[in-house]
């Protein structure tokens, strides 16, 4: 009872820090985009919804693409998600984004090895130039063990009021744990920066893992929040990852 006191304070405390954050950063004309990516059940859905909760309805956006059409298929990868970028003083927060094809789409096999190898080598491109465009590009990754995804995504089933978070795929996520980790070590390698670096979030702990996701967000943006630093032990760069991703 003292913890969930102790969380539900900490984050009314830091949502009122990215309220004030947001403020500032529609002030100064910023633009913030913020991408998610994760194994299944990983916690994407929680940590966003407590980003959002009280964030401006006007500068914020929440994008969730379903698989792209026939059309979008003959498209440069890259151009269905242009159209959500933000402007000057938005939010945007990707569930999921461009890195489904380094993850999903080559572990499914929804690709061609050509294009997976392609991607790897124009994400790093194309996010360039939002960041030399002014774009603040916050990239995280929700690790999770393999044993706390199974028991989550079996709570799913049991649960009517996460109907919709059930997929097909759930299955394919255990049943194909090893090609999606050597996935994940190869995103993470090929695509991390020094403008648009990946920052590794340990979920297993769903509260701790909210709370640090949130301070890393107000130290990165700077402003009312700037002083508040993740935990290093939860939150932290791949290349400090070694022994420390769910393998």
């Amino acid at each position: 009872m003292g913890k969930s006191k102790d969380y539900d304070a900490e984050l009314l405390e830091l949502q009122v820090l990215l309220v004030e954050t947001q403020a500032w950063t529609i002030q100064e004309g910023r633009k913030t985009l913020i991408v998610f990516e994760g194994r299944d059940a990983a916690g994407k859905d929680g940590a966003i919804k407590r980003i959002t909760e009280f964030a401006s309805p006007r500068q914020t956006r929440v994008v969730a693409l379903p698989k792209p059409t026939d059309r979008e298929l003959t498209q440069w990868y890259f151009q269905r998600y242009v159209a959500h970028l933000p402007a000057d003083g938005e939010t945007v927060l990707f569930n999921r984004s461009w890195y489904n094809r380094a993850g999903v789409e080559s572990v499914m096999g929804f690709c061609k090895p050509e294009q997976y190898a392609q991607f790897l080598k124009d994400a790093p491109r194309f996010e360039r130039t939002l960041v030399d465009d002014g774009v603040t590009l916050i990239k995280f990754w929700l690790d999770i063990s393999k044993e706390e995804q199974a028991r989550r995504l079996a709570e799913r089933v049991q649960d009517p009021l996460k109907r919709f978070k059930v997929s097909a795929l759930d299955a394919e996520a255990q049943i194909r744990w090893d090609a999606y980790s050597v996935a994940r070590d190869r995103m993470l390698e090929e695509t991390d920066s020094r403008g648009a670096p990946w920052t590794v979030v340990a979920t297993d702990d769903k509260k701790s893992a909210r709370l640090n996701i949130i301070r890393h967000i107000l130290h990165t943006l700077g402003g009312p929040g700037a002083k508040r630093k993740p935990d290093s032990d939860v939150v932290f760069h791949p290349a400090r990852a070694k022994g420390r991703l769910a393998p």
